[in-house]
């Protein structure tokens, strides 16, 4: 195992790949018999921070939920199927990627329904911010989403100082100027 500047190990991303696996029940849906959106979220979080987890070897708050994508609904006895990876791993936080499928255990298919990034930092039991081992991206695959995970980073970062901007120019509301 190779270590980094820090003296904390180096990992691939093989290493903390999680997936997890649910079968939709009636508790788990809408009035239409479709599975609930923050249930899905709930899902995903959850197999996320089993990933962050793995790759930290600390405990792992949820940061934000960068973005998700609800591709096609999921109904009442369903079995989804739910896979994460590190992308990329920067001092203290990851960003963690979710792949959401359906399987048809019948016909033995499998269709796309989700996909979400995560961040996750990584704290102490006092919740302090700790340092996170580095990651080594394997194959293309895992290169074209360390590179993708550093691209959203930037406008993540980008977003927040434009938010700052925003809110340090833009008076209170209910406030006049007195001359």
């Amino acid at each position: 195992m190779n270590f980094s500047g820090h003296s904390l190990p180096v990992r691939t991303v093989a290493e903390s790949q999680s997936e997890m696996t649910e079968l939709i029940l009636p508790n788990d849906t809408n009035t239409l018999g479709n599975l609930l959106g923050g249930r899905l979220m709930h899902f995903i979080d959850l197999v996320g921070a089993m990933a962050a987890y793995r790759h930290s070897r600390t405990h792992v708050v949820t940061a934000s939920m960068d973005h998700i994508d609800f591709i096609a609904p999921v109904h009442v006895g369903d079995l989804l199927i739910l896979k994460s990876s590190v992308n990329r791993v920067y001092n203290t936080s990851m960003e963690v990627g979710v792949k959401v499928w359906v399987e048809n255990t019948i016909a033995g298919t499998h269709r796309h329904v989700a996909s979400a990034y995560l961040t996750f930092v990584a704290v102490d039991s006092q919740g302090r911010s700790v340092p996170v081992a580095g990651l080594e991206p394997g194959s293309g695959e895992d290169q074209r989403r360390y590179e993708d995970a550093g691209r959203r980073r930037e406008l993540r970062q980008k977003e927040l100082a434009h938010k700052r901007s925003k809110k340090t120019t833009e008076a209170p509301a209910g406030s006049a100027s007195r001359a």
